[in-house]
């Protein structure tokens, strides 16, 4: 019996054991711990001179940088500082996450270097002097190096001129100073200019409401000398990730640059790729003309990742497109697209980010859509199916100019939620085809959403604002268009949009009224609000001090 007891108890520990273990591991938290981490350079910086923080943590999402002396701090992801005097200094980053926190401490010892601070450019950099503004320059030549160098920092005391594509290479980053000015070269063609962002560069690009960051036409003399129908006097910004796209082989050459140049590949599948920081930034004049009716777009996103951070950034008088994204997750606030040539916000190959607080506001006389919104290339039933979402945008439209409000094809999906539409010869038109995937079988899906909205001054008649489109020698047969009509049609009230004034026009864009009632947003990334389109009743409008749409609205 006592023999019979012992090996009961052994099991009954041995089960204690067992199940304790279970319980152990499933109370294993899932959320990965943040890792801190950074690189700096220069790496022996002297007395005065720009530090780059390059940040290198996990699994976080916000970070805290202090000294232990000379007076650093930053909740910024890549922070740049200058400590003024000689001396070793402790710089610690906190990065915090839902996993919790973690520190990575490390020494930076100044040096003395004799008062003003002289630095060596690259090869392909030529000290020159801005024509237009009088201003010291430097002239950075397209160059296999492209900026120069693993890391390099442009700073407000020059005007930049960009001759040719100048690329950010892979491995490097470009910081930027605030108040800073980039110049393109004027020229077509092969003889174009742009600033090019390849995959695995990155460029932190920092301006504040007093100091953008400005990209412009060489011939600008920041005064006033150039108006909203000067364009294509040089390229844009162009910026490329490895986040995920719909087309095949999953990776495709830019628009605006010649498909020989590898630099100007996009794609992959790091849908959270980082390709820096982009804050208060105007870019003005530009949309050249590489050949065959092909111009650059004022903001270029190909595969752009939700690591890359986007605010506060204004294209003016562009040629082509103002913003367009070809594929990728990038996540944007605060965007403004002012007398663009063409469209003014442009989607295609599967793009899945969210975009809140925009303003498109089109010259009387010019532009094309609003909104134009393809869901694939090749093929148009690629997948992931492009599904964004739009929040709080105030579209103002050239409605003497025939243009639409929004346009949905090639399978498109996506959302505008909250967003005031004034003065477009049409509103929103969805693509159905015969047979297969399309943008109205994206509606029917729920993967293209239109609701709370405003719509004021729009041609059209009011009963059809939202309407069909077919494609010749594709149309569905007459009894589902009729019925995919009067879908639509029922659809505009249920979901609350309406028609009518709440006091936004092309003279005013704040509104008098909240306009009705709102979604709610469930992306944490956006911010909730009570009003519709990119302007609180009675507020200051956020493009004031820093644009040059401000001086435009008329």
């Amino acid at each position: 019996m006592k023999l019979q007891n012992f090996f009961q108890l052994a099991f009954f520990a041995l089960a204690i054991l067992f199940f304790t273990g279970c319980n152990d591991d499933e109370e294993t938290p899932d959320t990965p711990a943040p890792v801190a981490g950074f690189t700096f350079s220069p790496a022996s910086p002297e007395a005065g001179q720009t530090i780059t923080f390059t940040n290198t943590s996990t699994n976080a999402s916000t970070f805290a940088w202090s000294s232990n002396q000379g007076g650093f701090s930053s909740s910024e992801q890549n922070p740049t500082f200058a400590f003024a005097e000689a001396g070793s200094y402790t710089v610690t980053l906190t990065a915090t996450g839902e996993g919790g926190s973690d520190t990575d401490t490390q020494t930076i010892t100044v040096v003395d270097g004799g008062g003003t601070v002289t630095p060596t450019y690259p090869a392909n950099y030529t000290e020159s002097t801005d024509a237009a503004t009088g201003r010291a320059s430097l002239r950075i030549a397209s160059d296999a190096s492209g900026i120069g160098q693993d890391n390099i920092t442009w700073t407000k005391d020059k005007v930049w001129v960009l001759e040719g594509f100048v690329f950010v290479n892979e491995g490097q980053t470009l910081t930027i100073e605030a108040g800073t000015v980039i110049k393109g070269q004027e020229g077509q063609g092969e003889n174009a200019s742009a600033l090019i962002v390849a995959r695995g560069g990155k460029v932190i690009a920092e301006g504040t409401p007093n100091e953008p960051i400005i990209f412009t036409a060489e011939e600008d003399n920041l005064n006033g000398n150039l108006g909203a129908d000067e364009s294509g006097k040089w390229g844009g910004l162009i910026i490329l990730g490895k986040a995920g796209l719909n087309s095949t082989p999953g990776e495709s050459a830019i628009e605006g640059i010649p498909t020989t140049e590898s630099r100007g590949l996009y794609g992959g599948s790091d849908d959270a790729d980082n390709s820096g920081v982009f804050r208060y930034i105007s870019v003005r004049h530009g949309g050249s003309d590489i050949g065959a009716g092909n111009e650059i777009n004022g903001v270029t996103f190909g595969g752009v990742g939700t690591g890359t951070t986007v605010e506060y950034i204004e294209v003016y008088a562009n040629k082509d497109d103002a913003f367009e994204w070809f594929g990728g997750t990038v996540n944007s606030k605060y965007l403004i697209a002012t007398a663009a040539g063409d469209d003014n916000f442009d989607y295609d190959e599967g793009f899945r980010g969210n975009v809140q607080f925009g303003l498109i506001y089109q010259r009387p006389d010019l532009g094309d859509r609003g909104g134009e919104h393809d869901g694939g290339t090749d093929p148009e039933t690629g997948t992931p199916y492009a599904t964004p979402k739009f929040f709080n945008i105030t579209s103002v439209g050239a409605s003497d100019d025939g243009n639409r409000a929004l346009t949905f094809r090639d399978n498109a999906g996506g959302e505008y939620h909250n967003s005031v539409f004034v003065s477009y010869e049409s509103a929103v038109d969805i693509e159905f085809l015969a047979s297969g995937e399309s943008s109205y079988r994206r509606f029917q899906a729920g993967d293209l959403k239109l609701m709370n909205n405003t719509f004021s001054e729009i041609a059209a008649n009011a009963d059809s604002l939202f309407t069909i489109a077919v494609v010749s020698g594709k149309e569905p047969a007459q009894a589902d268009l009729d019925a995919a009509i009067a879908d639509v049609v029922a659809y505009f009230p249920a979901n609350g949009n309406t028609v009518g004034s709440i006091g936004v026009t092309r003279s005013n864009l704040v509104p008098n009224a909240n306009g009705g009632s709102v979604s709610a947003p469930a992306n944490s990334f956006f911010t909730a609000t009570d009003y519709r389109g990119a302007f609180a009743v009675g507020s200051t409008p956020w493009y004031v001090g820093w644009t040059a749409t401000e001086s435009f609205i008329q």
